[in-house]
Parts: C-alpha cells; sequence; structure tokens
C-alpha cells in the first residue's frame, strides 16, 4: 500500500479551477491540476483495502491501489504501465468520468475519497509529457479485415485493441472528425479536443484506417461491409432523442440538446456546420432535463452569453447527503452540482413543461407544473418562464433504426437497442457485432471503452479462433 498511516496524516487534496468569470470567457479546459508532491500525498492516502471496493466502481477494472502506490513512490512510467494495462484512454476517462470508484472508496465512508480521477489524469498526463506514450505495433499480421462503425470511446477502444491483435482495422464515422460523442456531444471546456487528436495519431500509427464523412447505410450501403470485411463492430451511439410532445414544440427555438451542443462544438473547433445558427447569446433559456447533456447545455450557454439559465428536471430533488449504511459502496441517489451549475443556473426539481407558446413562430414562453411523486401534475402550482431558447436534454431512447440497423436487419430487444450479450457481444447477424451505447442504451464513456475492449477480445476469437486480449 501506499503509506500506512497516510489516509491519517494527509487531507483530501483536489484540483483546483480557474475563477468563474476567467473561465466564463473561453471554451478551454479551466481546471488547475495538482503539482507531483500533492498527488504524492494523495496516493499515499489509499489503504490497499483487503476488498478494494474501488474496484467495484470500476467498469474498466482499473488497477487504483497499484498506481496509487506507485505515484506515492514516485514511479511514474510504471504507474502509466499500470494503467494502460485496462484503460486505453485514461485521458478522456480522467476528464468526464463521474468517478463511481471514489463513490466505492473506503474512505468516503466520512466523505474523504482518495481523489482517484486526479490521479488517473496526472498519470496519463505525465506519460505523454514524458514522451513514453508511443505506437504499440501488433508482432504480426492476422490478414484479416474489420470494420468499426462508429468512432466514439468504444469503436476507438476496439479499434485499438483490434489493430494491436494483428487485424486491418477500418473506422468508419459520419461526422467530418473523428471522436463521436466525444468531438461533438462533451464541450471543450471539459474535453479539449487535441486529447482525442494526440491519441489517433498514435492509432494511425498502429494501422487504424481513420474514414470519416461517411455515414454506413446512408452514404455508403452496409452491404459493402458486410462484402469486404471479415467482421464488423457497430459501435454508434444511442441517438434517437427523448422528444416533448406538447403543444408549441414546432416552434423555432426548441432544439434537441445535442443539435446545440454539436453546433457548438463545431463553431468552436471552426468548422463548418450544415444546420441554422443555434445560439443562446442574449436569451433566455430553458433546460429540459436534469443530467450531464443538461449540464453541458448550462455551461455552453452561460459561455455564449445567455440573460438567463433554467434548468427543469421532472424528478425530485435529491438529498445532499446520501445515507451511507444504505448505499455504499454502491452509486447512490444524492445531489450533485456540476462546475457548470456553480456559474449560473436556477435549478427546478418535480417540474414538468406543459406548452410552449410563441411569436412569430418563435418560442417566447414555457408553461410548467409541479408533479407529485407520481410524476402527476399537481392542481394550483402552475407557473410560466420566459423561454427563447429551448433545449431538449431528456436523455435518449435507443439508437436510430433508420439505415444502417434496418438495412443489416440485425435484431433488437424490447427497448430498441441491437441485442448482443456481453460474453461474445455477436448480433443474430453472422460475423457482425455490436456494443457501447447501441447496445446497451446511452451510458459512461468508462462503460464504452469496457465494452468496446470486450467486444475486440470476441472479435479476435471469432477471426482467429482464440484470442490473448484482455476482457
Amino acid at each position: 500500500m501506499g503509506k500506512p498511516t497516510g489516509f491519517k496524516e494527509f487531507a483530501r487534496r483536489e484540483h483546483e479551477a480557474e475563477p468563474i468569470a476567467a473561465r466564463l470567457s473561453h471554451y478551454r479546459e479551466f481546471t488547475i491540476p495538482l503539482d507531483p508532491p500533492l498527488l504524492a500525498q494523495q496516493g499515499a492516502r489509499c489503504m490497499d483495502c483487503g476488498v478494494p471496493f474501488c474496484h467495484t466502481g470500476c467498469p474498466v477494472n482499473n488497477i487504483i491501489p497499484d498506481w496509487n502506490d506507485l505515484v506515492y513512490r514516485g514511479r511514474w512510467r510504471e504507474a502509466l504501465d499500470m494503467l494502460h494495462s485496462t484503460n486505453n484512454f485514461p485521458e478522456f476517462t480522467g476528464r468526464v468520468c463521474p468517478a463511481p470508484c471514489e463513490t466505492a472508496c473506503t474512505l468516503n465512508i466520512e466523505d474523504s475519497p482518495v481523489t482517484i480521477k486526479d490521479i488517473e489524469q496526472a498519470i496519463i498526463e505525465r506519460g505523454w509529457e514524458e514522451g513514453w506514450i508511443a505506437p504499440d505495433l501488433a508482432k504480426r499480421r492476422s490478414g484479416k479485415r474489420v470494420a468499426v462503425v462508429g468512432s466514439g470511446p468504444a469503436g476507438l477502444a476496439a479499434a485499438q485493441q483490434l489493430a494491436r491483435a494483428g487485424h486491418a482495422v477500418s473506422v468508419f464515422e459520419k461526422n467530418a472528425k473523428i471522436g463521436g460523442l466525444l468531438r461533438y456531444g462533451i464541450p471543450d471546456f471539459k474535453l479539449d479536443k487535441q486529447v482525442i487528436d494526440r491519441r489517433m495519431a498514435q492509432m494511425e500509427a498502429e494501422g487504424v484506417e481513420f474514414r470519416p464523412n461517411i455515414h454506413v447505410g446512408v452514404t455508403l450501403p452496409a452491404a459493402d461491409l458486410l462484402r469486404d470485411f471479415d467482421a464488423i463492430l457497430l459501435t454508434g451511439g444511442s441517438e434517437k432523442p427523448r422528444d416533448l410532445p406538447v403543444p408549441g414544440r414546432e416552434l423555432s427555438g426548441v432544439h434537441f440538446a445535442m443539435e446545440f451542443l454539436a453546433q457548438s462544438n463545431r463553431r468552436v473547433a471552426g468548422e463548418r456546420s450544415n444546420t441554422p445558427e443555434i445560439t443562446a447569446t442574449g436569451k433566455h433559456v430553458v433546460v429540459i432535463g436534469g443530467g450531464d447533456t443538461g449540464s453541458d447545455c448550462v455551461g455552453t450557454s452561460n459561455r455564449q452569453g445567455a440573460l438567463s439559465v433554467t434548468q427543469l428536471e421532472i424528478m425530485p430533488k435529491p438529498p445532499v447527503k446520501e445515507d451511507k449504511a444504505v448505499t455504499w459502496p454502491l452509486w447512490p441517489n444524492k445531489l450533485r452540482s456540476s462546475s457548470s451549475h456553480e456559474e449560473g443556473c436556477e435549478r427546478m426539481w418535480s417540474v414538468t413543461a406543459q406548452a410552449l407558446t410563441g411569436q412569430d413562430g418563435r418560442v417566447t414562453t414555457l408553461s410548467g407544473i409541479e408533479v407529485d411523486a407520481k410524476l402527476q401534475p399537481v392542481p394550483g402550482t402552475a407557473f410560466t418562464l420566459e423561454a427563447e431558447l429551448v433545449l431538449l436534454a431528456m436523455g435518449f431512447v435507443h439508437p436510430v433504426h433508420e439505415g444502417l440497423l434496418e438495412s443489416l436487419g440485425v435484431e433488437r430487444d424490447p427497448r430498441g437497442n441491437v441485442k448482443a450479450d456481453t460474453l461474445a457481444y455477436r448480433t443474430s447477424v453472422d460475423k457482425v457485432f455490436a456494443a457501447g451505447d447501441l447496445r446497451r442504451g446511452q451510458s459512461l464513456v468508462v462503460w464504452a471503452i469496457r465494452e468496446g475492449r470486450q467486444a475486440a477480445r470476441s472479435v479476435d476469437a471469432y477471426l482467429m479462433g482464440r484470442s490473448d486480449l484482455p476482457r
């Protein structure tokens, strides 16, 4: 373990951040990392528990106590190797994962878990700075060709694993740039896009072929992939958004969250957008949906200069502090406020929108009402809000069926996701596999990486009869 008495001697320390006024003036990452001596102290706090409950919270099975100890001892290169043994992209998870590992940490019983996420990000950034991260080339080529459809975290993780197993991997992406949700869904102030680009360069050196601007099932027939490749892995997202069926939905100024976020990311990157401009500048913004996507809409709206931002959530307000005796080490229902909320946002709980009204075809007002525990309207609690931009961030119901999935004819589960288990990841169509949100429904980046890695092993075993890739 780190230092046997470290958890007694050192208090929990987290990264700091730029002042709100400063960070609202740009779209860059604004966190200020801890310096190495402080990180060593944080690693020393890890107790290397007999049962490492942090493992129960980590979908990619990070060997957390080991690299905490290595950071404490200053053995950063070994820590990097340990981290990479389970996670292809710690730079992604170290930035955007909600850290269920910290929730499961034994020290979280007293609200002071080890700063696992900060340590993870520090290890990978040290690796890039020191030049320790280099292409990991396959020792031999298999002669097999694999198509990965979708370049989000599941697709990228699978592609890298399959290339290292010796297969010729082509990644197809419908957008102009590679990255999927990482590129177009997550704002730059949470994930700078050069973080994706430097990993892409490594993957290209390892033999991965990236093919953007190809929408399989639309601009390229899926039958071509079935003909030209030995295996196909579907790793698209859960992109069918949940809609708001209320009067006035058709008004201008009402948009799905991803329309707004993706356009903003393109604008920041200098990439052209073919859709009408959506901007929060000088407007009263209402975000419907209280999850991470809604939070990203809040932060982006504030950076665009919104007059006000209000976030509506149909569920009751969670407790500020969970009952650890009931929930730990599991992920609890508790109030979580993001950095975007801190930057300015009114949050309303147990409410739902009932109608949108407007003038000259544009939305101006949202009419809502409070709901009870059964999500039914409470008489006498109606309210109205100024709403010149309404962003629908209520989650996603399933992947888009039109195009790729319908042309392949893959079986779907009752929720509308592609049907495949988590052992073989095989669909109902021969040599076609599925992983990530397209298979499991909307989820976290860390779950996508896990599924991409596991699916890569299944594809490798299908092609070669066995696989040495880890699960």
